[in-house]
C-alpha cells in the first residue's frame, strides 16, 4: 500500500480539527448567541450538534477510513448511480477555497499594516490639498473608510467591476503560495504545517480571553452574550440557525474529512474521533466567544461614556457649571434635576440619548466583526499595534488549516481518478492547482470583489452542500445499507454502533437536513434579491444602500447554488444510460 499515512493519530485529530474549526468560530458563532436569546441558542445548537452533527461527522470519518478513498472514489465504490455526490463535493470544495483564500488576503494586508505607528485605521488621511481630512473619511469613520476604500477599493456597485488592486494582488499571490507550499506533498507536509495552525490560535485567543477579562465593560459584554432569553425559542429562524451553523462549522460534505480520514489506519476507532473533534469545535466556539464579547463589552462601554462626555460637555458649557460637577456616575441625576428645572433648554441642546444597551445592541458578523467592529475596538486599547498584529496572525492561522482541507477535497480525488498521469509529479500537480486556483481569484481583487464573495459564500457555500450531505446519508442507510455498514465499522472499531448512531443515520440526520434545506430554500425565496452597496454620496452611516441584484447576477446565483448539485442526478443517469 503506497497511500500516504499520518505520522502519528495526534496529527490527524489536529488536521480535523483545524479543517473545522475555522473563521466562522470566531465570527459568525458568537453574532448568532447575540442575536437568537444569548445563553438560550445553546439550546437548539447542542440539539442539532447531538442529532445531526455527530453523526454526518461519524458517516464521513467511517466511510473515508473503510474505503481509503477521496470523496469521488468512496462515493463511486459504494454505489456508481451515487458518483455525483463525490464530484458534487470536489466542485464545492473548488468554489469555496477560491473565495475562502481571497479572505485570508484581506487578513494579510491588515496584517501587514498593523506593523504600522500609528494604526492606519485610527485616524483620517489629508486630501490631496493637505489642507484637511479626506471627505470620504471624514463623512464615515477612518475605520470604515480603510476598510471599503483602502483595502477594497469598492465600487459603487456590483455591476461595475473596477480595476485590479496592485495590494491585494501580491497578497493573494503570497497567500496562495503559503497554501502551495503547505500542501507540497499532500498530508506529508500539511501534516506538519498543522502543529502551528491548528495549535497557535487557541495561544492567541487565551491571550486575548486574560486581557479582554480586565477590560472595561467585559462583564456587561459577556452578560449580554450569555443571558438566556427563552422566548427567542419560538423563533424558527433560531432553530435553523443553529442547524445550519452545526453543519457548516463542521466543514460536513467537502469531501476533506473523507480524504483526511482515508490516511487512516483501517484499524482506528472512527467513533471516538468524530465525537471528539465535534465536541472540540463546539467548545472552541464558546471559547471563542468569551474574548470576543469581552471586547466587544468594553467597545459598548466606551461608546457610552464617549456618548455621555459630549453631553456632560455641552450641559457644562451651556449653563456655565463648574468642570467636574457632572460626572458619569451623577449624569442621570443631573438630567432630571435640569429637565423639570430648565426643561426649554435641555430640549435646546438636542442631547444624544446614551444607552449601553444599544451599543450592545449594534450586532455584526464575518468580515464587518473582524475587519471593522474589532479593528475599531483594538484601537481604544493600550498597546493597539501588538494585539493588531495578534489578531490577524490568529484569523490568518485559523483560515489555513481549513484551506488545507478544502485542498486536501480537491487533490486527493485528483490524484486517484488518474485524470492525471502518475509520472507528474506531486509537487507540479499541487502547483498547478494553486495556480489555476489563484488566477480564477483574482476577479475576488477587483472593485467589486467583495460583492462576489458574498454571492459565493450565499450561494456556493450553503445550499449545495446540504443537499450532498442529504445524499450522503441517503445512500449510505439505504443504498449501502445500514446493516453493512455497521459490519464495517464493527470491523474497524471492534464494537458495533449503538442504537443512537442507528436511528440517527437511518431516521432522524436525513430528516433533519430535509427539514433544513426547505426551510433555507423557503427564507431564501422570500428574501429580496438584494445587497449592500458603498455608496460614498449616501445620505446616512454607514455609507450602504440596499440594491437589487439585475437579472443576470440572479442568473449566477442560482448557477453556483445549483451547478454542484446537478451533478448527482446526472451521475446517476449517465450510469443508467451506460
Amino acid at each position: 500500500d503506497d497511500r500516504p499515512k499520518w505520522d502519528n493519530k495526534f496529527q490527524y485529530i489536529l488536521s480535523c480539527i483545524g479543517f473545522a474549526v475555522g473563521l466562522g468560530n470566531v465570527w459568525r458563532f458568537p453574532y448568532l448567541c447575540q442575536i437568537h436569546g444569548g445563553g438560550a441558542f445553546m439550546i437548539p445548537y447542542f440539539i442539532a450538534l447531538l442529532f445531526e452533527g455527530i453523526p454526518l461527522l461519524h458517516l464521513e470519518l467511517a466511510l473515508g477510513q473503510c474505503l481509503r478513498k477521496g470523496s469521488i472514489g468512496a462515493w463511486n465504490a459504494i454505489s456508481p448511480y451515487l458518483g455525483g455526490v463525490g464530484i458534487g463535493s470536489w466542485m464545492v470544495s473548488v468554489l469555496v477555497s477560491l473565495y475562502y483564500n481571497t479572505v485570508l488576503t484581506w487578513v494579510m494586508w491588515y496584517f501587514i499594516n498593523s506593523f504600522q505607528e500609528p494604526l492606519p485605521w485610527s485616524v483620517c488621511p489629508l486630501n490631496e490639498n493637505r489642507t484637511g481630512l479626506n471627505k470620504e473619511c471624514y463623512e464615515s469613520t477612518a475605520v470604515n473608510y480603510f476598510w471599503y476604500r483602502k483595502t477594497l477599493n469598492i465600487t459603487p456597485d456590483v455591476t461595475e467591476s473596477g480595476t485590479l488592486q496592485w495590494w491585494l494582488i501580491l497578497c493573494l499571490a503570497t497567500c496562495w503560495a503559503i497554501v502551495y507550499l503547505c500542501t507540497i506533498r499532500g498530508i506529508e507536509t500539511t501534516g506538519k504545517a498543522i502543529y502551528v495552525t491548528a495549535i497557535f490560535p487557541y495561544v492567541v485567543l487565551t491571550i486575548f480571553l486574560i486581557h479582554g477579562l480586565t477590560l472595561p465593560g467585559a462583564t456587561e459584554g459577556l452578560a449580554y452574550l450569555f443571558t438566556p432569553n427563552l422566548k427567542t425559542l419560538k423563533n424558527p429562524r433560531v432553530w435553523l440557525d443553529a442547524a445550519t451553523q452545526i453543519f457548516f462549522s463542521l466543514s460536513l460534505a467537502f469531501g476533506g474529512l473523507i480524504a483526511f480520514s482515508s490516511y487512516n489506519p483501517p484499524k482506528n476507532d472512527c467513533e471516538k474521533d468524530a465525537v471528539m473533534v465535534a465536541i472540540v469545535n463546539s467548545m472552541t466556539s464558546l471559547y471563542a466567544s468569551i474574548p470576543v464579547f469581552s471586547v466587544l463589552g468594553f467597545k459598548a462601554t466606551t461608546g457610552y461614556w464617549d456618548c455621555l462626555d459630549r453631553n456632560i460637555i455641552r450641559i457644562i458649557n451651556e449653563f456655565d457649571l463648574p468642570e467636574e460637577s457632572i460626572m458619569r456616575q451623577n449624569y442621570t441625576d443631573w438630567i432630571s434635576f435640569l429637565n423639570s428645572s430648565h426643561p426649554e433648554k435641555i430640549a435646546g441642546l438636542k442631547l444624544k440619548s446614551c444607552d449601553l444597551q444599544e451599543f450592545l445592541d449594534q450586532s455584526v458578523s464575518g468580515t464587518g466583526l473582524a475587519f471593522i467592529v474589532f479593528t475599531q475596538a483594538i484601537i481604544l486599547m493600550p498597546g493597539s499595534q501588538a494585539w493588531a498584529i495578534l489578531f490577524f496572525i490568529m484569523l490568518f492561522s485559523l483560515g489555513l488549516s481549513s484551506m488545507f482541507g478544502n485542498i486536501e477535497g480537491v487533490f486527493t480525488p485528483l490524484l486517484e481518478l488518474r485524470i492525471v498521469s502518475k509520472s507528474i509529479p506531486k509537487e507540479l500537480l499541487s502547483g498547478i492547482i494553486c495556480s489555476i486556483c489563484f488566477l480564477i481569484a483574482l476577479c475576488f481583487t477587483l472593485g467589486s470583489g467583495s460583492y462576489w464573495i458574498d454571492i459565493f459564500d450565499s450561494y456556493a457555500g450553503s445550499l449545495p452542500l446540504l443537499v450532498i450531505a442529504f445524499f450522503e446519508v441517503i445512500g449510505v442507510a439505504y443504498v449501502y445499507k445500514i446493516k453493512r455498514f455497521s459490519k464495517d465499522v464493527k470491523w474497524m472499531t471492534g464494537r458495533k454502533p449503538n442504537l443512537y448512531w442507528q436511528i440517527t443515520w437511518r431516521f432522524i440526520s436525513p430528516l433533519l437536513l430535509l427539514i433544513v434545506f426547505v426551510a433555507f430554500v423557503t427564507l431564501q425565496t422570500q428574501k429580496s434579491p438584494s445587497y449592500a452597496a458603498w455608496n460614498p454620496k449616501y445620505e446616512g452611516f454607514p455609507m450602504k444602500e440596499e440594491k437589487v441584484y439585475p437579472p443576470w447576477v440572479r442568473a449566477i446565483c442560482v448557477l453556483l447554488a445549483v451547478l454542484p448539485c446537478v451533478f448527482v442526478p446526472l451521475a446517476a443517469l449517465f450510469h443508467l444510460v451506460k
